[in-house]
């Protein structure tokens, strides 16, 4: 399976640095803005030319690309826009230099959107969009250096655990990353099934310090996501500091010492303990896959496979295939199968709420890409554009309303407006399938469980005459397929699992040992993980347990945000250790619990809680232990650094 992501690299990024004015006025230059979002040339032009006329004209007609009517902007002012760029790219002197006015900036923010945007997102858009980028560490004036042989180890070489490798190296740290795969990607060097991918906007899902010009689709293939991945290891020189073929097993915090003793076992069996001290871990809740609690399971004597240890050599042509599950990854699965396979069997245990992809599964034209590669700030402003839809925009949708009927299948005015648009899609695509309709249509709110996105091809599927939505429940699994609850057998050549993974068990099989011998499994058990600020644990010193319980941010896209300023976090409780000559640092007893309580009291306002509200961010007893209940705005913030009164240096 190597094989088939050893040479996946894709085309070398754009030094975005390099990006110089004036340009050649090229066919290639007019089809980047004739192909360009309008939006987004509308922003370059302001921040280029600092003609705030063109604000004026847009205004009136820019909306919500959930507004309905939907919005449409007259061709001749189109037209006018890309003139007038065209003359500011190609005319020497024609653009401004330096910054343009922070004023300039936040209106320019506020017309693109069709809606205001608040003072306080300003440094966060700075930050994630990448016109400020952070200064390095290093170069901090008013920083101690971080002291010689303080050693982090960071869990894991996906994208939390590469983005430690980068700001651990600025930050001037002694770091080792342990990776038990071959190379680097974690969950898209893992998942390989037919039409894996991300419902993340691409020009979003990547970090604020690697923009990325180069991407292939508007949401990326896994392969797209690897290469992106394998390039920043290589671009920032990662690689020398990451052991591959390692599996860490476990961590035993030394009270003399004050550093943690690591178990960790290579490939060949044998074994080392690394002596850190700090641990970052970056292993990620979608890495340990769940199977189905279906009788009879291992009795199937076809092909059985979950889509997370997908056999790439596996050919369906033909065959009888029989997918349960409908969530996210049978979602891209499903249509990229139908096809080959003579008959589909869709196994759904439960609905999901599905939303078209604006972009379609369209591939990023050549035009555009010129455009993010060439044209100065327009990757950027792309970017501000697909993360205030794909993020924060999106929060009101998941507080419930108090006023709002409790029975009512949605929480407030605003999510019941989404929900008419989804039911709206489902009507739209099964116009005359009100078999389907039914099966499709859930009945909780909007958000209150992961959003299905379909990028066109998914929904348009379960209209192909061989494929087959079956809803009754499963009884068991024979032989020669499965023996459904209403006495139909449905005879199978192959069966896949789409059921996830077990993201409440976020501990895995490491084991954790912390002051006094507390075992971190005793205090979390298999489905109920706390932590403090969802990263530290008291009687875990200098441990941070990255994308941990109720830091997801489910009401929008953001796992990349969430990432950066969880290292972010973890860097500045270090650095204040060190500035203090100390060895480590934990919560206090009283802040951990504190901590607890604000999230119980903030999740009851939240959709997570609506009755009929169920999904895998929670666990049996319906607490929700995953989801972050506020802004994406308010985690950023917290992650600035700690809370001093709520720690305890050793």
């Amino acid at each position: 399976m190597a094989a088939q992501y050893a040479d996946v690299v894709g085309t070398a990024p754009a030094d975005l640095k390099a990006r110089k004015l004036p340009l050649k006025d090229t066919p290639e230059l007019r089809q980047a803005l004739a192909e360009g979002e309008i939006h987004t040339l509308l922003m370059t032009y302001v921040h280029l030319s600092g003609d705030e006329s063109m604000l004026d004209k847009f205004a009136p007609h820019i909306k919500s690309p959930y507004a309905y009517p939907p919005e449409e902007i007259p061709a001749d002012l189109t037209a006018e826009l890309r003139q007038k760029l065209l003359y500011v790219l190609s005319t020497p002197g024609a653009a401004l230099e330096g910054d343009i006015a922070e004023a300039l900036m936040h209106r320019m923010m506020t017309v693109g959107l069709a809606e205001e945007v608040a003072d306080e997102f300003l440094p966060l858009l700075y930050d994630q969009i990448g016109f400020r980028p952070e200064v390095p560490r290093r170069q901090r004036k008013d920083r101690k250096p971080a002291p010689a042989g303080f050693k982090v180890l960071v869990i894991g070489a996906g994208m939390t655990g590469l983005a430690a490798g980068v700001k651990l190296a600025e930050a001037g740290y002694d770091w080792e990353i342990i990776e038990k795969n071959e190379e680097v990607g974690g969950t898209w060097w893992e998942n390989r099934y037919p039409g894996v991918g991300v419902d993340t906007p691409s020009h979003f899902y990547s970090f604020s310090f690697a923009l990325n010009s180069e991407w292939h689709n508007y949401h990326p293939q896994g392969t797209d996501m690897f290469a992106y991945l394998k390039r920043v290891a290589d671009d920032y020189k990662l690689r020398p500091n990451i052991r591959f073929n390692t599996l860490v097993e476990k961590l035993v915090w030394d009270e003399d010492a004050a550093v943690w003793n690591v178990t960790v076992r290579r490939k060949d069996g044998s074994e080392e303990v690394i002596r850190a001290n700090a641990v970052i871990n970056g292993h990620g809740p979608v890495n340990r896959l769940k199977w189905p609690a279906i009788p009879g399971l291992d009795s199937f004597q076809g092909t059985r496979l979950h889509t997370a240890t997908w056999d790439t050599s596996m050919d369906l042509k033909g065959k009888r295939v029989g997918v349960i599950g409908t969530g996210a990854s049978a979602a891209q699965l499903i249509p990229a199968i139908a096809k080959d396979v003579s008959e589909l069997y869709v196994f759904q245990r439960s609905r999901h709420w599905v939303m078209p992809s604006p972009a379609g599964d369209d591939e990023v034209t050549e035009g555009v890409k010129f455009a993010m590669r060439h044209i100065p700030h327009y990757l950027e402003w792309f970017r501000f554009r697909i993360y205030w839809y794909a993020a924060d925009g999106l929060y009101p949708n998941v507080l419930l309303d108090p006023e709002w009927p409790e029975d009512s299948p949605s929480v407030s005015a605003v999510n019941e407006g989404m929900r008419k648009f989804a039911v709206g899609y489902i009507d739209k695509m099964f116009a005359d399938r009100p078999d389907l309709r039914e099966k499709l249509t859930p009945d909780f709110p909007v958000f209150s469980k992961r959003i299905i996105l379909d990028r066109g091809p998914y929904f348009p599927t379960y209209l192909e005459p061989h494929v087959h939505l079956e809803q009754s429940g499963i009884e068991k699994v024979t032989p020669k397929g499965l023996l459904l609850k209403d006495g139909r057998e449905i005879q199978l050549d192959v069966l896949i699992c789409a059921t996830g993974f077990d993201v409440a068990n976020m501990m895995g099989d490491l084991e954790i040992v912390g002051i006094g011998g507390k075992h971190l499994r005793s205090e979390w058990g298999t489905e109920d993980p706390r932590a403090y600020f969802g990263m530290l644990i008291p009687g875990f010193p200098n441990y941070f347990h990255t994308v941990g319980p109720n830091s997801a941010p489910n009401h929008a896209a953001g796992q990349n945000l969430i990432s950066e300023r969880q290292v972010n976090y973890a860097i500045e409780c270090l650095d204040w250790v060190n500035a203090k000559e100390k060895k480590a640092l934990q919560p206090t007893k009283p802040a951990f619990d504190a901590w607890q309580k604000k999230v119980e009291t903030q999740m009851v306002k939240m959709i997570w809680s609506h009755p009929r509200a169920y999904s895998y961010y929670n666990n049996s007893k319906k607490r929700n232990f995953l989801s972050w209940p506020w802004r994406l705005i308010d985690f950023w913030n917290e992650c600035r650094g700690p809370r001093k009164e709520d720690f305890e240096l050793l």
